[in-house]
């Protein structure tokens, strides 16, 4: 094949990746943008088999697909919506390992024939790749609950942390000047590093933030190690992702209400929060679902806030069963659409999607916000964090600043929850304690279908 078809095919995957990304931006498209990303992902690996250079490695590169195929289609399967987080981070996570290895691995072929500019982008590909990589691992041990979802910090740590970046950008330029491998060794290690150390600090209402940042970084670590293979391809891509990846971390920094810089380092100039006495109990109101049955039907306007823990229940269809319900009684309903939501961005529209709840029915929190105050019912289930008044009444807080749905604005509250356990962010939430706020214990889909069953009989 010669080397114009070669590229002409390239761009013709780079394409397909454009109109990927675009049609991702909205959710009556997105199942189209990710099948259209699959194509394109397709054509990117099929067109390795049509280079001259392939023909001499064959074995390993199928080899390397059968792996990937082996772990990759079984995890994508079976994985749950509630760890399709910790997915992301590691699918994440081994992109920008691989873009790194690969940046290693053609340093060491280019040897003392590679050129500054490819020393540099290989630096910063190894760098990126590296910090991607560690830093996406911390965000699965996070998400799973397999460590602290609250921030990791300990004495002097602003200066370890100071003192790590420095020793990364020392180590660089000596790479750059000595062209040597145990340089490049070397930097990995301190850029795996600075990874575990850039993301200890983070709490847990703000990893998902921190996976979005990743992701940038590993569209960074793409493009850059395109420049060092000589592939457009891979220059498209990674540039693809590393700008969508950049403006989602915007976007859900602005959502949070924090600078991104608050959002890494905040942990370590926030002040300790008061903790109530052992054995303290605070009265609340519990109610049957027979109880929230009759107080949704002789409602007007009805509010759905999902949350993480519907996910966990698997109530999503469940819930739609529910809505339809009430709208066929002549009640509105709308689903009040917090943008970090569950635990990663868009987890609640996706999880919602699967139920064909149609997607006129979903609001943005700055759309259904000023409504709360003529809503009947606001039922949360599931959601803490994007609910808690904390996030505007108490500076200091992990959640102070966020922007937050205005449940408390409604005439009646549901919570459905399992127990009196705070949300991700580790805090207690006051609007549980309020008087017009009833409880509705238990599994949220088990709940949901005696409220339907309760529903129907009346």
């Amino acid at each position: 094949m010669s080397n114009f078809v070669y590229d002409l095919i390239g761009l013709g995957a780079g394409v397909l990746f454009i109109l990927a990304l675009k049609g991702l931006s909205h959710p009556k498209t997105a199942r189209r943008g990710n099948l259209l990303g699959a194509a394109g992902a397709t054509v990117a690996i099929v067109m390795v088999f049509f280079h001259l250079e392939a023909h001499k490695n064959l074995g390993w590169i199928l080899g390397a697909l059968a792996v990937g195929l082996a772990i990759g289609v079984p995890a994508a399967r079976k994985v749950q919506m509630t760890n399709m987080p910790q997915l992301v981070a590691l699918f994440n996570g081994v992109g920008g390992g691989a873009a790194a290895l690969v940046a290693i691995v053609e340093y060491l072929n280019l040897g003392n024939g590679a050129t500054t500019a490819q020393v540099i982008f290989t630096v910063f590909t190894v760098v990126v790749g590296c910090v991607s990589f560690s830093g996406s691992i911390i965000t699965f041990l996070k998400l799973q609950e397999l460590m602290t979802t609250r921030p990791v910090v300990f004495p002097g740590g602003r200066f370890v942390i100071a003192a790590n970046l420095i020793a990364v950008l020392g180590v660089s330029v000596w790479v750059v000047q000595a062209l040597g491998t145990n340089p490049l060794l070397i930097l990995a290690a301190l850029s795996l590093l600075f990874g575990i150390l850039f993301v200890l600090p983070v709490g847990g209402a703000d990893v998902p933030i921190v996976i979005s940042l990743l992701n940038a970084f590993t569209g960074l670590t793409v493009a850059a190690s395109g420049y060092v293979l000589d592939s457009t391809l891979l220059i498209i891509a990674g540039t693809l992702v590393g700008a969508s990846g950049t403006i989602l971390t915007r976007l859900m920094a602005e959502a949070m209400g924090r600078s991104l810089f608050g959002t890494l380092f905040g942990a370590f100039t926030a002040k300790p929060q008061s903790v109530a006495a052992a054995g303290e109990e605070r009265p609340v109101k519990s109610g049957s679902p027979e109880d929230v049955a009759i107080l949704l039907n002789y409602a007007r306007r009805v509010v759905i806030v999902p949350g993480f823990g519907l996910a966990v229940a698997q109530a999503q269809h469940t819930v739609r069963e529910m809505a339809d319900l009430l709208i066929s009684k002549g009640i509105e309903v709308a689903y009040g659409i917090h943008p970090v939501a569950g635990r990663m961005p868009g987890h609640m529209n996706v999880l919602l999607a699967e139920a064909n709840v149609p997607y006129e029915q979903l609001s943005e929190m700055e759309d259904v916000n000023p409504t709360f105050g003529q809503t009947d019912v606001a039922i949360v289930i599931g959601a803490n964090d994007v609910v808690n008044p904390a996030a505007e009444n108490t500076p200091g807080c992990p959640i102070y600043g966020m922007p937050i749905l205005k449940v408390s604005d409604a005439a009646n509250i549901i919570f459905l929850k399992r127990s009196m356990r705070p949300g991700f962010a580790g805090i207690e939430n006051e609007l549980l304690y309020d008087p017009k706020t009833t409880l509705l214990f238990g599994d949220a889909k088990a709940s949901l279908t005696k409220v339907v069953s309760a529903l129907k009989g009346l």
